[in-house]
């Protein structure tokens, strides 16, 4: 705490008068808390975690042929968009924090935008990965033709494609709006809601299209996992198997559990009308798709399972032997 004081006790007007005037200000998370280091050290935890997870994940899937399959072919894309978006957040709010600079520019705050909606392909991903189980599980005769490799990679090109081209729009969007008031915007990360508080010009109509766009990128892929999901419960219900039953309904409850996690708060932000907002419920349910999800993810999806398991004892034991040789 003494070290934090040291590092905040410049003043904040002679901070913000020395940038440039087209510079915004993260007030960061939770400004107003006591002990706010505490909170972003165990974030910085959280991270390195989550990326460590990811990474390991994403290279398991690459090295090892036997899972070069559908299912773990969405699952590294899943992975290394966690990767990527937890990577668009934290690294810049732990540099303001630690930093005592709290100032970012229009083209990083931009590219924050466009990484983050971008990265929003992972609701996409996500349908795509229940649509998978579903098959799998459902239409087990029929998977290799309705879930070839080329039908997956095509998959997964369209989510990439998908979120790329809404980022674009939004991006652009958004950065169009005239900002000549207060720049300072109560949030840790150039998040659009917030940003939109601090435009001076009407964005009524932007944030129809910004609701338009929740209900295409949000709402559908939940009613289309939820279908998936209803389905599998009813295909595993009639199993005979009790031991099979309890793992099915087990793995479909932790992937169900991740997936409100993410789509929930996501729901809050863009699709509440900002009356329900404040700053500090924000904070709060940013967090949960940006930084629990990417940790979560791996574990839930991936680490969990047994043939990845099986092929990090491979990796684990080839690099044994490379050490005693």
């Amino acid at each position: 705490c003494f070290i934090y004081d040291i590092i905040h006790s410049g003043d904040w007007n002679m901070d913000e008068k020395n940038e440039t005037l087209t510079d915004f200000f993260l007030l960061g998370l939770f400004p107003e808390l006591q002990y706010i280091s505490i909170l972003i050290t165990s974030i910085l935890l959280v991270y390195i975690i989550a990326f460590t997870g990811n990474a390991i994940l994403i290279l398991l899937i690459w090295v090892d042929s036997h899972l070069h399959t559908p299912m773990y072919i969405l699952l590294s894309h899943l992975s290394l968009i966690d990767l990527a978006l937890i990577s668009t957040t934290v690294p810049k709010m732990a540099i303001n924090f630690f930093s005592g600079k709290k100032n970012i520019s229009k083209v990083a705050c931009g590219t924050q935008i466009f990484f983050f909606f971008a990265l929003g392909g992972e609701c996409i991903l996500l349908a795509l990965m229940a649509y998978d189980r579903y098959v799998a599980i459902c239409n087990p005769l029929r998977y290799p033709r309705l879930m070839s490799r080329q039908t997956c990679l095509l998959l997964v090109a369209a989510s990439w494609l998908g979120g790329s081209l809404n980022a674009s729009i939004q991006t652009a969007l958004t950065l169009q709006f005239p900002y000549c008031g207060s720049r300072k915007i109560a949030h840790f990360f150039c998040e659009v809601p917030s940003l939109l508080r601090l435009a001076c010009a009407d964005t009524a109509a932007y944030e129809q299209v910004l609701f338009v766009t929740g209900v295409v990128v949000l709402l559908v892929p939940i009613a289309f996992i939820t279908t998936s999901y209803a389905l599998i419960l009813a295909a595993v219900l009639r199993m005979h198997s009790v031991e099979g039953r309890k793992k099915a309904l087990a793995t479909c409850s932790s992937h169900l559990a991740v997936v409100s996690l993410f789509y929930g708060p996501l729901v809050y932000t863009y699709m509440l009308p900002a009356s329900y907002h404040s700053p500090g419920q924000d904070d709060v349910v940013s967090i949960f798709y940006t930084v629990l999800t990417p940790m979560l993810n791996p574990v839930i999806y991936s680490l969990r399972n047994k043939e990845v398991t099986g092929a990090m004892k491979k990796v684990i034991g080839k690099c044994g032997v490379g050490r005693t040789v």
